[in-house]
Parts: C-alpha cells; structure tokens; sequence
C-alpha cells in the first residue's frame, strides 16, 4: 500500500486541506462569539449551511456514480476553495448572512467531495488494506485537525482573521492541485453499469435491505454523532464555565491524539474481536464518556472525558467506513455514500439544534447526562436486538 503513489497523494492532500478546514473553523468560532451571543443562534448558523448539504444529496450522489470520482473531487475541491472568498466579505462587512453564505457553498461542495473520495478509497488500494488505510486517512485527518487547532491559535494572535481565511484559502487551493496527480483505474464494466442505472436512493435502498450488517451499522453511527453534533459548541461552553481560552485547544489535541491512537490500536483489535464487538463496545464507551462530562468544570475531567470519545471514535469509524466500503457494490458506492453523508448531516444538524437550545436552557451539566443516558440506551437496545438474531440464526441452522 506504501507504494502506491495515489495513497501518498490522497493521505497528504488530506493533511494539507485539514489544516485549512480547521484554521477556518477556529476562524469560525471566533467570530461567532464576537458577533452571535446565543448558543441556539449559533446553532442555526451553522445548521444553515448542513441544510444544503441535505438538501443537495441526492444530486450528489447521482453524480459521484455517473462521472469519474477524480472529476467530481476536483470540481468540488475547486468550489470549496471559491466558498472561502464570502468568509472574507463577511469579516470586512461584519456580516453574519455573508458568513451563512460561506457555510452554504462549503457544506454544498462537502456533499459531493466526500463521497467521491468514500468511493475513490477502494479504487486506490486492495480490499484487505481497506481498514488500514481508512485508520491511517482518519489518523492524517486528525494530525491535521491538531496541528490546525494549535497553528490558529497562534495566528489569532500574530494575524488578522482575514490573513487566517487567506491561508485557508492556500490550503485548499493545494488540495485541488494535489488532486490532479491522482490516477483512478475505475472498471469500465461498473462505470457501464452505473451509467445505465441513472436511479436514485430508489435502487438503493433495496440492495441496503439486504445487507444486514450494512444497515446496523448506519443505525449504530448515531450514537458518535450525538457527541460530536454539538462538539464545537460543548467546546465553547466548557471554555466559558472554566474561563479559559486555552481549554479549547488542550481539549481538541488531547481529542486528537487520543483518536489517533484508537485509529492505530483497531486493526490489532480486529483480529481477536468482530466488526459488531467493536462498534457495540466502543458505542457503550462513547456514552459513558458523555456522562463524565457532567464534570466539566474540573479541567482534568473533561479532557479525560475528550480522551475516552476521541479513542472510542479512533476505533469506531475506520471499523465502520471498512464495512461500508466492502459490503456495499462499488457500482452504489457514490450514492451509498452520498445517503450516508445525508443522514449524518441530518442527525448532525438535529443535533447541532437540540444542543444549542439543551445549552441555552438547562446547561453543560444536566445535557451530559440527558445525552449520556440516551447513548447507552441506544447502544444497549441494539445490542440486545442482534444478539437475539444472531441467537435466532444459530437455532435456525441447528434445526436445519
């Protein structure tokens, strides 16, 4: 896998273009709290731009499984890099509506770049590296959110936040650039295939219905998106109720590098333990560390409580992307994704709501338990679903 060129490209495109998402959201917080003082309304700003995200998904997906994933990746990559022009007319007008604009046509690029790069993965590299790279993938995005979330705090005192956008802009720029070298061999056979099949989500979700581990897992997902739906928001209130700035950027590394360690550890995990062991386990923990929480105002405790989600995360979603990648036909594999993309935006964006308006109305503390309480119980209403079937199975074929 090491060897291959296009690994290379992705893996450092990736890098380069997480440095400059996060600067931009760093440079998003920022301006929020000197412009919004509500949580909810800062909710709805950014649920804005996920409602279009939604809303253009279907598009995309047909699109991704139409054309070649490369051509959809560098039109995407070029819009996004377009996008980050209104940001700069928001800071110089002091305009929210500019930055809501900004959220907008980067949320709307979001939706046909990722899954075109979902898709573009197993093109680059064989099936049974498909877990490696996923965890090395999340592992470089996440150096990258490290190094961005140190390297903007530094530049929010050394430059103006335009300069910082300028420099997002840069990065961006470079994915696109990046992206030209990569060198797809898509099987003529599944383009044909996908070509003829012009359907939408119709012609998929027959084909989801019948892999059952597939749709489990889409189910399961849920349970991370309930932490991170909110997780800038969380971020800002807990610098709040401490006081302290530098909070944000102890919690986001500390997150950080603690994923990276689970993203790591899975593949060992893997091979003493099934894919559903791992995402029910790991499911469990994220809801646990949700509750401890509830402790946010030690600064000990919360970036105990971010080590043990961004671990449990670490291992959870290379584990899940992998059965994505391999279960469900490449010639679905844009509008899969596309759907997915969708239904993570969906939860994200109601979410994203729900802990603004939990913030605003009963607090950090009383949130963490709500939310705790109802990961746990998601994850052992699942849990005890499959293990009734798998039970079901097993008598089914002694009988047989």
């Amino acid at each position: 896998m090491w060897r291959n060129k296009n690994v290379w490209i992705l893996l450092i495109g990736e890098f380069v273009a997480g440095l400059g998402l996060w600067l931009g959201i760093i440079g998003n917080l920022e301006f929020m709290q000197e412009k919004v003082p509500s949580d909810f309304m800062k909710s709805v700003i950014l649920a804005a731009g996920l409602l279009a995200g939604v809303a253009i998904g279907p598009l995309a997906g047909r699109v991704t499984d139409q054309l070649k994933k490369k051509t959809v990746m560098l039109v995407a990559g070029f819009a996004r890099t377009i996008s980050v022009v209104f940001m700069l007319i928001a800071i110089q007008t002091d305009s929210v509506l500019w930055m809501v604009v900004f959220l907008v046509m980067i949320q709307v690029s979001a939706a046909f770049y990722f899954p075109a790069l979902q898709a573009a993965i197993p093109l680059v590299v064989k099936d049974h590296e498909l877990l490696e790279m996923n965890g090395v993938h999340m592992n470089v995005a996440t150096l990258s959110r490290i190094l961005g979330t140190a390297v903007a705090g530094i530049f929010l005192v050394m430059m103006s936040l335009s300069m910082m956008y300028v420099v997002s802009l840069a990065a961006y720029l470079c994915l696109v650039i990046m992206t030209f070298f990569i060198q797809i061999d898509e099987d003529q056979d599944q383009k044909q295939s996908a070509s003829n099949n012009r359907g939408g989500f119709k012609n998929l979700f027959p084909i989801v219905k019948q892999l059952p581990i597939v749709t489990m897992t889409l189910i399961m997902t849920m349970v991370p998106l309930l932490f991170i739906g909110g997780f800038n928001l969380i971020v800002i209130n807990i610098s709040e109720i401490q006081d302290s700035s530098l909070i944000k950027s102890w919690i986001y590394t500390a997150e950080g590098l603690s994923f990276m360690i689970g993203a790591f550890t899975v593949k060992r995990l893997s091979k003493h333990m099934s894919p559903y062991t791992i995402l029910f386990l790991f499911s469990f923990i994220i809801g646990f560390s949700q509750l401890l929480l509830f402790f946010a105002s030690s600064p000990w405790l919360a970036i105990i409580a971010f080590v043990t989600f961004g671990f449990s995360v670490g291992c959870f979603f290379p584990t899940a992307a992998t059965i994505f990648q391999t279960r469900v036909p490449k010639e679905y594999h844009g509008r899969f994704f596309s759907f997915r993309n969708m239904l993570d935006r969906i939860i994200f964006q109601a979410v994203l709501l729900l802990t603004g308006l939990m913030l605003d109305l009963i607090g950090l503390q009383a949130m963490a338990i709500v939310f705790g309480v109802v990961s746990l119980t998601i994850t052992i209403t699942f849990f005890s679903k499959y293990r009734r079937s798998n039970t079901s199975e097993i008598v089914n074929v002694k009988a047989g």
